[in-house]
């Protein structure tokens, strides 16, 4: 597909570099040449320096032959505008990233009227994953599929887990539960593992499980104990405050704090019902005298990801039983973060690049067995992804131990109907079903694809 991408700061590159990898044709526009100086050495991107709110700049970047235009500069007003001059233009697609949470609601009302296939707030988009990290303390990850039904789940073997030096067959009463294992990172390497394949202490163990059962299970294996009753996050960005008014309604006590006077007053304003404290999260005796070693939840949401991970291993070292989370918007030095004891990370470029990644694969194929949902796995090693099957094809209907599937693929759960299938060699794959899998294979589009 043809893509124009306008904004080229965090969000954009990371958009560019994750659909460039998919193998799209992507063409960059900014008016900042020291953005663009960041992404000329990509391969198969083009950058252009201007306006990309004007129509000369959007011609000198094809519009005419367009796809699809991703809007993400700094200011909601100009990437709206930008995408509708590009549906003026003939663009049959377009996406605008919209940040102000005055903006969410009217843009949603007025969608069609501004020509927009699809608004995405990564704030928003960003708290809700943490909101759902704060809901099971001792989970690395959680990410869901089928509208919410299933649930994707990482946790770390202890030496006081069940699951530590058993093979993934010996836990048949978990079988039954519906609980489906996907992946293994131990070492630096990633697996997926079969019915022989043994669980070490230290393995990252990525798992489906039925969403009504995921705290049951967790409670099971001795990953969580308690519900979180009270958090503290440091910072008061966008994501602080959507994070704070989601954790506030599902009946946590919340503290925010915030070096800039002015922030505060607003955040006090729109957040009734939460402790807004004026300082700087960084200061170890305000966090002290405000109960850091007694939180249940710490979210370390500020400027910069040297100040999180410092905060992050404070809390951690004053608290260890809290559920610490950490934003990061840098993707450099992994091996460096991977080795600290960080609960766990989020990283809102990428999620959002991921998003928009799981519709780019949607417009590809609209009729058939297009991607309804898609996570990436291990640094983009693996992914996760469920399918919608339209319509009869090579996989529909045939048992699946007669299926030819590709190597490092499995098909972890089969929704009919509402029903969660645990898949097995004499069950099929039929018209209407979501099915997911999980493989290392990258860009899957259509569950046909499955096959060799």
């Amino acid at each position: 597909m043809n893509i124009i991408i306008v904004g080229c700061g965090r969000v954009g590159r990371s958009i560019a570099e994750q659909l460039n990898t998919e193998g799209h044709s992507i063409t960059v526009i900014d008016t900042n040449p020291q953005e663009l100086d960041k992404i000329y050495d990509t391969e198969n991107i083009m950058a252009i320096q201007g306006n990309g709110a004007t129509l000369t700049v959007l011609r000198e970047a094809g519009i005419e032959d367009c796809d699809l235009l991703i809007a993400v500069t700094a200011t909601d007003e100009l990437n709206l505008y930008t995408c509708l001059l590009a549906k003026n233009s003939g663009v049959q697609s377009t996406i605008a990233r919209v940040r102000d949470p005055q903006y969410i609601s009217d843009v949603n009302v007025i969608k069609d009227d501004l020509k927009l296939t699809l608004a995405i707030n990564p704030e928003f988009t960003c708290a809700g994953e943490i909101a759902r990290l704060v809901k099971y303390v001792g989970v690395k990850s959680i990410r869901s599929f089928a509208g919410g039904q299933i649930d994707l789940i990482k946790i770390i073997i202890t030496e006081k887990s069940a699951l530590a030096d058993k093979r993934i067959a010996d836990n048949a009463s978990l079988l039954k539960g519906g609980i489906r294992f996907c992946f293994v990172e131990r070492d630096g390497e990633l697996y997926i593992p079969d019915g022989d394949f043994v669980l070490k202490v230290g393995d990252e163990v990525s798992f489906v499980a039925p969403a009504q059962a995921a705290s049951k299970l967790l409670k099971t294996l001795g990953v969580i104990s308690a519900k979180a009753r009270s958090a503290m996050i440091l910072g008061g960005s966008k994501i602080g405050f959507y994070l704070a008014k989601i954790l506030r309604e599902a009946g946590l006590s919340v503290k925010i704090f915030e070096k800039e006077v002015r922030r505060c007053e607003e955040l006090s304003e729109d957040l009734p019902g939460v402790m807004v404290f004026n300082g700087d999260a960084m200061d170890e005796d305000l966090l002290m005298s405000e109960g850091i070693d007694r939180a249940d939840v710490v979210v370390c949401l500020m400027d910069t990801d040297e100040e999180n991970m410092l905060a992050s291993l404070y809390a951690k070292q004053m608290n260890p039983k809290a559920k610490v989370v950490t934003e990061l918007g840098n993707l450099k030095f992994r091996s460096v973060v991977d080795s600290l004891p960080l609960d766990s990370i989020i990283r809102p470029k990428y999620l959002t690049g991921q998003h928009i990644i799981r519709y780019v694969r949607g417009m590809q194929n609209t009729i058939g067995n297009n991607v309804e949902t898609m996570y990436k796995i291990s640094h983009n090693r693996a992914e996760a992804l469920e399918f919608r099957v339209r319509e009869k094809s090579a996989v529909t209907g045939v048992p699946l131990s007669r299926l030819n599937f590709k190597k490092d693929l499995q098909i972890i759960c089969i929704i009919r109907k509402g029903k969660i299938i645990t898949p097995g060699g004499n069950d099929t794959i039929e018209e209407g079903d979501s099915v997911i899998i999980v493989t290392k294979h990258k860009g899957l589009t259509d569950l046909k694809s499955i096959l060799k």
